[in-house]
């Protein structure tokens, strides 16, 4: 296997995750001005919010099955263009049904994504440095949400809340072109030593079965629920929150909630996944450990940031949180793929992925709900209890699973 193209693999994977969270995070900076036009509730745009994470959590398992038998980099690039076309349709949403519907069907395209994409670079990356590989391409998440946020924020303001979602998707688009002759379909299992690997299609009971052969792989489902429910209130209402609590303008709003946090993940992704493989190399466990300290470590700051009054304070918390975020995030498809065997790869984290945006998905309304009865900072510090029991969860389940290996 070439060295170099490994990289290149996940550098041009990176631009296609881009997209497929700044298109996926531009709705949510508009928010105000999609109210203020077509008179929406929070608890509509909580359910606009929600149509996305929905579809794309029941599309899940689909796509997971999907990418352990059909050509992986179809299915990237092929869903790269489908939810492309439709953010571009996002713009000539009229009524609240149209946004309900484009928002189900993004959410559709981009299911299909992570399963086939994490499964390919694991492919090209082995055990040395998968950690490391899949941090570099998680960092991709944080920049795309940066720019989904910040750029729909700044052109909503100045040139009408349309403009962002025809930007986003004409770009992806022409992405999908370019990368078309470049991405190349590795052997499945191929960065493995001595794993054996089959190209004989499973069925969906061996498939269940090979996913959940290892005790901790339901646990690190869980722990995704809870730290997806989190994540996605920060997705969704953290620039409606800063609009709102501190007065910021939409565009600075936008910028606000997600620049602090996810320059800070980005760090800590890469940080994560470095610490992640030395670990690893030297204790059964280095990985979920690594998440571990990620979401004990973050606990304090994710309390802090809804509670705070002072703007300083505000982005010193939202900072660290980010920082921590990142130990998480860093490990999360590396410590699974751990305990799965290649075969079954794409479908455990399709059935990961299904079962934990299920769970985010419950969070944009069960927080507007929240919020209209104690209030959005209340709602938002309370999420830090999520935070700290998953942390508790991952850290005597790796204790108590890793020992019995030993054993």
């Amino acid at each position: 296997m070439n060295k170099n193209y490994k990289w290149l693999v996940v550098a041009m994977l990176w631009f296609v995750c881009f997209f497929n969270y700044a298109d996926r995070q531009a709705i949510f900076s508009v928010f105000p001005l999609l109210k203020a036009e077509m008179g929406f509730t929070d608890i509509q745009l909580g359910v606009i919010g929600g149509a996305f994470m929905i579809v794309y959590a029941i599309a899940g398992p689909l796509a997971g099955l999907a990418g352990d038998r059909f050509t992986r980099k179809n299915l990237i690039l092929g869903g790269l263009v489908f939810w492309s076309i439709v953010t571009v349709f996002t713009s000539i949403c009229t009524t609240y049904w149209h946004l309900v519907l484009v928002r189900a069907l993004e959410g559709l395209g981009e299911s299909f994504y992570f399963p086939a994409a994490i499964a390919l670079v694991s492919d090209y990356h082995g055990k040395d440095t998968r950690s490391r590989a899949l941090s570099f391409h998680q960092s991709s998440v944080y920049a795309g949400t940066i720019a989904g946020g910040s750029v729909s924020g700044y052109m909503g303001e100045h040139y009408g809340w349309r403009s962002s979602f025809i930007l986003f998707g004409a770009l992806g688009v022409v992405l999908a072109l370019i990368l078309w002759g470049l991405l190349k379909e590795p052997v499945r299992g191929a960065s493995e030593e001595g794993e054996e690997t089959s190209t004989q299609p499973a069925t969906i009971k061996e498939t269940l079965a090979g996913i959940f052969q290892s005790p901790l792989v339901p646990v690190l489902i869980a722990v995704f629920v809870g730290a997806n429910f989190v994540a996605s209130i920060f997705l969704t209402w953290m620039p409606s929150f800063l609009f709102n609590k501190f007065k910021m303008s939409l565009s600075l709003a936008g910028f606000q909630s997600t620049a602090y946090l996810q320059v800070a993940s980005v760090i800590g992704v890469l940080l994560g996944g470095y610490f992640g493989d030395r670990i690893a190399k030297r204790y059964p466990g280095g990985r979920p450990y690594t998440q571990v300290i990620g979401l004990i470590g973050g606990t304090p700051f994710l309390f802090l940031t809804g509670w705070t009054l002072d703007v300083p304070v505000l982005v010193m918390a939202m900072t660290f949180f980010g920082l921590f975020k990142g130990f998480y995030d860093s490990n999360n498809w590396a410590s699974l793929y751990d305990v799965v065997k290649p075969r079954w790869r794409s479908s455990a984290l399709g059935l990961m992925n299904s079962i934990g945006w299920l769970g985010g998905s419950l969070a944009p309304v069960s927080i507007a709900w929240a919020s209209e009865r104690f209030g959005m900072s209340a709602a938002i510090s309370s999420s830090s209890v999520i935070y700290f029991c998953v942390g508790l969860l991952l850290l005597y389940s790796t204790r108590k699973y890793y020992r019995s290996v030993r054993a």
